[in-house]
Order: C-alpha cells, then structure tokens, then sequence
C-alpha cells in the first residue's frame, strides 16, 4: 500500500488536484452524482484533492453491497473473524505513522496529536479482537423440568456510521471494529473535510482479508446522511458531531425504526480549587483548552476558579499559553491550524464578541504570526478572563483555542454551574482534597468524570458518552455498551422428547 496520501483511491484529473473516489464493494468506485468538494490543507490554504458527493443511487448501491455481504460475514466463524481484526491490528501498528500524516495534511493537528488519536482508536480494535469472549451468552440447564434456556446476541446487520472531522481515524474506531467483529457489516460516511483517513483504513482492511462488502466508505453531505437516516436497510446510526445535527439525527434514524447512538456536542468544564497545584492545574488547563486547536468534543473550554486563586492561575495560564508555538502541524509546533477559513472567522468573531460583552482578553490569538507557508486558517492560544455565563463564548460551543475563565466563591457554585449547563459531555476538577473530588464525582450530571486528568476519555473497555444535549440515545459508544449497541438479543428455549408433556393444554405455561 502506498503512504503518499491521494496516491490511492484516486482518479486522475488532467490539469488539476486529483479526484478521491468511494469504497464500495470492496474496491475504489468513482463518483457519479457529479457533486464534489475541495479538500484543503489547513496549515497552507491549498486544495489538495476534490472529494465525490455521492448521490441517492450511490447510497442505494453501497447499502446493497453491504446487504449482500451480510449473511456470508455474519455466518463466519468468530474465530476466522478475529484473526482478521488481528491482521488489521498489526498492520495498523506497523503503519500508523502513515495515517498520522494523512490526518495533519487534511486536519492540520499537529503530528503527535494525530498518531495519539491513532493509538486511542487502535485500542478499540485491541478491544474487539476480544469479541469471542464479548458475545458470550448464558445458559440455564433444567430451568423447568426437562428445559433448557440459553441467549445469544446476534449482529444486526447493515450500520451506519457518520463521522466528524476532528478526528477521522479515532471516532470511526470507537464503531466499526466492533460492528464488523460482532458480524455486522458497514458504510461509513466520513467528514467530506477530511476524506482520505477513511479511504487508508478501507484498503487495510482488505489488506487483512476482510471480505467485499464488509467496510464501505461514503463521501458527501446531508444527501448521504439523509439516505443512510431512511434507508429501510441499515439497521443502526451512530453519530458524532454537533448537538443540532445529533438530534436531527436521532430524531429522523428513530423515526425510521432505527437504533441510534447520536453524540453532540460539549462545554466542558475545569473546576480548580483552592487547595489544587496551580501549576498542574495551569499545565493541564493548557493542554485540555489548546490541543488540537480546541477542535475536541472533550476539550476544556469553560475554566472554573474557586475562591481567590484566579489572578494567580490565569497568569500562571497566560505565561504558558504566550509560549506556545503556532504553526504548520509538520514542524514541530505545539498547535495547528482550524480546519476551514469559516472556523478560522467564527473562532476570532466570538473572540470580539467577548471583547464587547465585557470579558477580558488576557491572551489574544487573533493576530498570531503562525509558522507556515502560504494562507492557512490558525488562531492562536487564546485565554479570556472575567468570563460570564451569559455571555456567547460560554454559552456556545466555540471548537476552537479559546479558555473562558469563570470565577466563583465556593465549591457549590462551580458545581451549580456545571449541572445547570446544558450540555454534560465530560468535566474535571483539580484538588488535593480527595473528600471534594469523591463529592464531586458524584454531584456533577455529567458523563465523564476526570480528577486532576483533564480529558477523561475512557479506555476502550469502558464506555464514551455524555449526558444531557451531549447525547441522544441511551447507548455510549465502545466498551460492553458499543457490543450491546451493534447485537440483538435472542433467548431461546429447548425441550426434547418427553411424553410425560404430550396432549393438549391451552393453559399458559408455567414452571415446574
């Protein structure tokens, strides 16, 4: 396999950027509708590829390809199914520094941070290699006199996976190795920003003998959302991007009789008390708020100062966030760009709207001089203090380097401000105090918890969810709940020959 990006699943273009193409079936197939869309390297401005919109037909074909691959793939055997997750496994190990480049080239995150997304995504894999063990059902032997009883949990069929931009290899991760190891099969529509990860990780897949049809990759916009959401096909959606989209999403995938995990988006909160280390604290706020340029759903982006440390952790904030490095994700900078000039715009526009509401700009990333070649979309380190929660920069989902800091007097205003956010995706606090952590632990209504860790993304063996408009659906994503998600239960009732129950009796049955 080659590791130039856009040197496979291609069509050449005579004069101009080269044409990305779907997977269907197995093998690269060019798009028909006729629709595309500019890929763009965010660090440079320059378009590097042009990506197929697909069209109603097109989703039609990749969901019967996906159909017609289902019985074979979900009648082979766990153990031959395992070994291929492990073949994907190795060949992902041997190769992630491969699809570490395609993310920056396309995302603009720094290298370290796209083969760090890598390896939290390849956990999920390790994680379904263990499926045989996961699918295990019981067995109850002589429930009634003469009866056994035993469940099974069975693939559902054709999934659909729709994922954002922020990071096109981990977030397809959390899905498909267990759909396709629990014996479902697969179309995934990838963010049209960010294509070609997609396209690498479809041809691994055939490369580890994962057989035609299993994997699909879908390029395009709502046309392919909308035919993925209908389709009386695909069985399942699982979501991740913003809380509008989410709920339209699960509100249409529902309504269409479908199973539907649908993540949203996040306003993630830091509490910081007073008896904290102020310097793991401002090191962590740092790296929580400024990391991939804000563009996580699990990014801190709401600082809350109990009591009268603020002036001194903001300055301990500030003089950290001043040494950042901007720039071109390929040079060893601490930060990359936004993925699009829009980001690049609304970032700095809610910035002024800080400004003007009365927020004090302590750190100002408008003006960054990145270190980069050509036109790309950054925004520097941004730290704002004396931050209100009515104002826009706490109250909207900013995605991008901008730390609000929020200062209160006690504890249970921190906490009060947490729960009566609307959204509960993940939050943190930093004490020494373990009583205030366990207190809190317990008191926030939020899904992911972190004591003195800022990021509280769960290994792979638990689950990732939030709460409130964080998620719609009752099922997180990966661990036990993501193979629940992606099987069916069936129980299923036995008794052989027993002439001691012959004749006829209309009466319900009953134990014995």
């Amino acid at each position: 396999m080659s590791s130039t990006l856009h040197e496979t699943a291609t069509v050449p273009v005579d004069g101009g950027v080269p044409e990305l193409t779907h997977w269907i079936g197995g093998r690269t197939t060019p798009g028909g509708s006729g629709r595309s869309g500019d890929v763009t390297d965010p660090a440079t401005g320059e378009v590097t590829a042009r990506v197929p919109f697909a069209s109603a037909e097109e989703v039609f074909d990749a969901v019967a390809a996906a159909k017609a691959a289902f019985p074979g793939w979900r009648d082979t055997s766990l153990s031959a199914r395992t070994q291929i997750l492990f073949r994907f496994r190795e060949l992902l190990n041997a190769r992630a520094g491969e699809l570490a480049a395609i993310i920056t080239a396309e995302h603009g995150k720094v290298l370290s941070d796209a083969a760090g997304e890598v390896a939290r995504g390849q956990e999920v894999v390790e994680f379904a290699c263990g499926m045989p063990h996961l699918l295990k059902g019981g067995a109850t032997e002589n429930a009634s006199t003469g009866v056994d009883v035993h469940s099974v949990r069975q693939p559902l069929g054709v999934v659909g996976i729709i994922s954002p931009f922020n990071f096109p290899a981990m977030v397809p991760m959390w899905f498909f190795p267990i759909a396709i190891a629990a014996g479902n099969t697969v179309v995934l529509k990838p963010s049209e920003k960010v294509p070609s990860a997609a396209l690498w990780m479809a041809e691994l897949w055939r490369e580890a003998g994962l057989p035609e049809g299993v994997f699909s990759v879908l390029h395009g916009d709502k046309v392919v959302v909308d035919g993925l959401l209908t389709h009386p096909d695909v069985r399942s959606i699982s979501f991740v991007g913003s809380t509008p989209i989410a709920r339209y999403v699960y509100e249409t995938g529902t309504a269409n009789g479908k199973r539907v995990q649908a993540l949203g988006g996040a306003k993630n909160h830091m509490v910081v008390l007073p008896d904290a280390d102020l310097d793991l604290a401002a090191d962590q706020a740092i790296n929580a708020g400024f990391g991939s340029a804000g563009e996580r759903c699990m990014s801190i982006s709401a600082l809350v100062a109990v009591g009268g440390i603020a002036d001194t952790l903001v300055s301990k904030i500030a003089e950290r966030a001043r040494a950042l490095r901007t720039g071109d994700g390929r040079r060893s900078c601490d930060m990359g760009p936004l993925i699009t000039r829009a980001a690049q715009e609304r970032v700095s526009g809610y910035v002024d709207a800080g400004e003007r509401e009365g927020a004090t700009v302590v750190v100002d990333g408008r003006d960054v001089t990145p270190d980069g070649d050509g036109s790309g979309f950054f925004v520097g380190p941004t730290l704002l203090d004396h931050v209100g929660t009515d104002m826009s920069v706490y109250t909207d989902e900013i995605f991008g380097p901008v730390l609000s800091v929020l200062r209160v007097d006690s504890y249970d205003e921190a906490v009060a401000m947490v729960n009566a956010n609307p959204y509960g995706n993940g939050t943190a606090i930093f004490t020494n105090d373990g009583g205030a952590a366990r207190r809190f632990q317990n008191e926030v209504e939020v899904g992911m918890i972190g004591v003195n860790v800022p990021v509280p993304v769960p290994m792979a063996y638990y689950s990732f969810g939030g709460w409130k408009n964080s998620l719609f659906g009752d099922t997180h994503a990966h661990g036990t709940e993501g193979v629940h998600f992606f099987t069916r239960g069936k129980v299923v009732t036995t008794r052989w020959l027993d002439p001691s129950h012959a004749g006829v009796d209309l009466g319900f049955p009953q134990s014995s």
